[in-house]
Parts: C-alpha cells; sequence; structure tokens
C-alpha cells in the first residue's frame, strides 16, 4: 500500500472513532461459502492497522460447512497446510453496530486475497467482481436490486420443540393466517421494524420497504436499486445480521432458511437486474414501447433460462432449500418467464420503460448473496454473447401450463452443475470444485441423520 494510501486509511479509521468515541471493539467480518459471517473481534486501537495491513484468516473460511467445519475434501484444509491470506477491508463498510451492548461496537466488512494481492479464487465477493469486470469491458453496467424474505421466530419452543410464531408484542397472540401485505402486522411490529430502519440508516444500508409477507411471521425487506453491484451484495449481507440481531434484542429470532414450515412459503432471494451501457441508456428499453420487444433483454432471458436448470445447487445449497419448490407456493418449478407474472421464474414487472428490468425468483433466502448475483449475471452475459432466444412467455398461470423442471434433488443438482462448462468458465472451475465438494460432504452429514418423521413412519411398519 503506497504512503499516500496508508494516510488515507489511517483517515478513515481516526475520523470514524473520533465520530464514535463510545466504539471500543470492532467486528471484522468475512462471508463464507454459504453466506454465514465470519472473522475475527479486534479493539477499536487497531483499525488503523487493519486498514493499512489487512488481517489474516486461513483459506479454509471457505471449506467450512453450515456447521463451522472443515471441509477436508475442498483441498483447503490440512492437505494444503490450512495456510493463511490476507483479508482487505471494504470500502465504506466500517459503521456501528447500534444494536449491541450500547453501542460499544462497530463493524467492518472484508473480502480475501492472495499474498501477492491477487484475487482469492473461493470468495465469493472476487468471482462477482471478475464478472462484473467482464461486463464493463463491453461497456455495461448491471443496475441491480435484491429483495430478502425472513420469518420471525418465538425463542420459546412449542410442546414439540419446533419453532413456533412470535406472541405479537402488542396483543400478545400468535398469528396463525397469511395476512399478506397487512398494515395492521406492520403496526404490531412497529418497534421491530423501526428500529430495523434505524439501523439501517446508522450503517448506510439502503433499505426501502418493509412489508408483511404470505405467512404467520414472515415478512420481507427490500434494498434500494445500484448501479454498484458489489455494494449490492455487500448490504444484503450486512442486511442479513442486522436483521437477525435486532430481532435478538426484541425477543424474537429471525430466520432466512428457505422452508422453516413445511406447510407454509418458503422465503426467498429476489433479484431485479437492469443493464445501463456507457451513454446511461437502458438497453432493456430498446426497440418502442413493447416491454418484451427488446432484443437485449430476450437474449438475457434465454441464457437465464438455459442455464438455470444446471445452476440449481447454486440457488438452493443445502438440504432445505430443495424443500421449498413444490406447487402452489408461488416458487418457480421450471425455467419460464413472462411480462408481470409472478407464476414465472423470470418476471419482467409492470413499470416505465426506462425501468425495465428482470426480476429473478428462484433463490432461496438462504443462498449466499455474491453467488446469486454472480450466477444471473454469469447467466445473462451467456445469453448476450450466444445471442439465446428464449421460448415465448407464459400468459397465465405458468403452473397449469409447464410441468415442474427444475430438480429438487440436491445430489442430481451437484451433478448438473458438475457438468456445465459454461457455468464452469464463468464462475472458475477451481471454485466449482471447492463448491461441490464443500456441498457434497455436508450433504452426506445430514444423510447420517434419522428424523423423528421417519421413526414415526416406518420402525413399526417395515
Amino acid at each position: 500500500m503506497s504512503s499516500a494510501n496508508n494516510t488515507d486509511a489511517q483517515n478513515v479509521a481516526s475520523d470514524f472513532l473520533d465520530s464514535h468515541p463510545e466504539i471500543t471493539s470492532i467486528d471484522l467480518l468475512i462471508s463464507d461459502l454459504n453466506g454465514v459471517i465470519r472473522g475475527k473481534r479486534i479493539p477499536s486501537d487497531n483499525l488503523g492497522k487493519v486498514f493499512e495491513k489487512g488481517i489474516y484468516l486461513p483459506a479454509s473460511v471457505f471449506a467450512l460447512d453450515i456447521n463451522g467445519n472443515t471441509v477436508e475434501e475442498t483441498g483447503l484444509g490440512l492437505s494444503s497446510g490450512d495456510g493463511d491470506r490476507v483479508c482487505r477491508a471494504i470500502p465504506g463498510t466500517l459503521n456501528p453496530v447500534t444494536w449491541m451492548n450500547n453501542n460499544q461496537y462497530g463493524q467492518l466488512l472484508m473480502t480475501m486475497e492472495e499474498m501477492d494481492g491477487a484475487p482469492f479464487f473461493a470468495d465469493p465477493r472476487q468471482i462477482l467482481r471478475r464478472i462484473l469486470e467482464q461486463f464493463s469491458e463491453r461497456g455495461l453496467t448491471p443496475v441491480v436490486a435484491l429483495e430478502l424474505e425472513f420469518y420471525l421466530v418465538d425463542r420459546l419452543r412449542d410442546e414439540e420443540n419446533l419453532i413456533q410464531p412470535p406472541q405479537s408484542p402488542c396483543s400478545g397472540e400468535r398469528a396463525t393466517q397469511s395476512q399478506l401485505y397487512s398494515v395492521l402486522e406492520l403496526d404490531e411490529y412497529a418497534e421491530f421494524i423501526n428500529d430495523l430502519q434505524s439501523a439501517a440508516q446508522a450503517q448506510g444500508l439502503p433499505l426501502d420497504t418493509v412489508l408483511k409477507e404470505c405467512a404467520p411471521g414472515q415478512f420481507e425487506a427490500n434494498l434500494i436499486h445500484t448501479d454498484d453491484a458489489l455494494s449490492a451484495c455487500d448490504h444484503s449481507v450486512l442486511l442479513k445480521r442486522l436483521i437477525k440481531g435486532v430481532a435478538l434484542k426484541h425477543g424474537f429470532e429471525a430466520t432466512f432458511m428457505a422452508k422453516p414450515y413445511g406447510l407454509e412459503a418458503g422465503s426467498g432471494t429476489h433479484v431485479h437486474v437492469s443493464l445501463v451501457d456507457s451513454n446511461g441508456h437502458n438497453i432493456f428499453a430498446e426497440n418502442g414501447d413493447d416491454p418484451l420487444e427488446s432484443t437485449a433483454l430476450q437474449h438475457a432471458v434465454g441464457g437465464l433460462l438455459e442455464l438455470m436448470p444446471d445452476s440449481m445447487a447454486l440457488l438452493a445449497p443445502n438440504l432445505n432449500s430443495f424443500r421449498r419448490f413444490q406447487e402452489g407456493l408461488y416458487v418457480p418449478m421450471a425455467p419460464t418467464w413472462g411480462y408481470d407474472n409472478r407464476s414465472v421464474a423470470i418476471r419482467v414487472p409492470a413499470g416505465p420503460k426506462e425501468a425495465r428490468r428482470i426480476e429473478h425468483r428462484v433463490a432461496g433466502a438462504d443462498v449466499n448473496p455474491y453467488l446469486l448475483l454472480a450466477t444471473v449475471l454469469a447467466s445473462i452475459q451467456h445469453g448476450l454473447t450466444q445471442q439465446i432466444t428464449p421460448a415465448e412467455p407464459i400468459i397465465g398461470n405458468a403452473y397449469d401450463q409447464i410441468a415442474p423442471q427444475l430438480t429438487n434433488s440436491w445430489t442430481q443438482a451437484l451433478h448438473l452443475l458438475s457438468n456445465n462448462r459454461v457455468l464452469g468458465e464463468q464462475l472458475g472451475e477451481d471454485f466449482i470444485e471447492v463448491f461441490i465438494a464443500n456441498r457434497q460432504a455436508e450433504r452426506a452429514e445430514t444423510m447420517r441423520e434419522v428424523s423423528a418423521m421417519e421413526y414415526d413412519w416406518y420402525l413399526r411398519h417395515v
């Protein structure tokens, strides 16, 4: 780092601590393969050194399964010596953590590099950065927004030790109805939502709206669109931490499981994407006023639909992810598209021409945001490069017209991903190998667990 950059780093650290004298500790955060936040906590006096020199973490951070165990099959553990890499601060992510212990904590998001400064191949943020560079070379800038669905659940389990909706802070009653878009339920959880918005503002997160979703205790938080796709995913990672932290402060738990209740709607992550050229024009808005007439939009959709079946392992990364893909619950079951149609996988929302965009509706709330957006953009780039023409858009209910085609098998999803040449080239063959080894090891672990349902069904009857 140059002397000028050293000075800038010291200024960022000192200015922040001068503005927040109550902060005594800084959490240094990095998002792992599953989107789980890992890291270190340091005294605030060491913040300047972090900006100047970074911190060291083992490469095996990206070999961890959901339980935090190193998956040796990735090759990032003991077989390679479990060596360190350097993690660098991400500009603009140093902010106070307002929901913890008298505002004594700050946080800073990091990304991993090789010791020589090259991007570390297994860091999903670095994969997204590389794909964005390819768009930049084409003179295109993705404009993106993410929508995150989540559940609030009671910290107390029910009589069967299962999760349950929280008690309303106002009435004390547990919700049992869907109540989609209910303003009454927003009122009942107003203190929680107000704290979310205040904490997001303190962290510079562009939280737009919070709405009641279609199951008891389910909500959605939307981030404002931005032409900085890396920041959009940084914001998503930090917003998840914020929601979980504020929920605990209010006596709830927040979960981004894709399917926390078997008979209720799952939680997804929807991505809105448009592409702007070097003149600031939205290339999805070309060719007149017909919202589906744009050649660029059609090719982008074509790439998304073609690669969607083989990208399911990235969009649905764990056992619970695949429980979400059930008919009748607004979850895409096939690679379909259409205009202003929520029964399809790729929706072109209604709205003014200049805001024309694609909404990708397949991924669960448990997805790694960087991998989700990297997959979406890689698919769009494939469609534009190969000029792929999609099938006819769906009019009406896609579930009644197209049979389910997207796999709900974790094993098959991993097999499809391992054999897809385009995704291997775009995301990196070495990364795909690490990802698949990590996911296969976690799946093998799940197969060693016998569920209570299996005892109920089979113990006495087979």
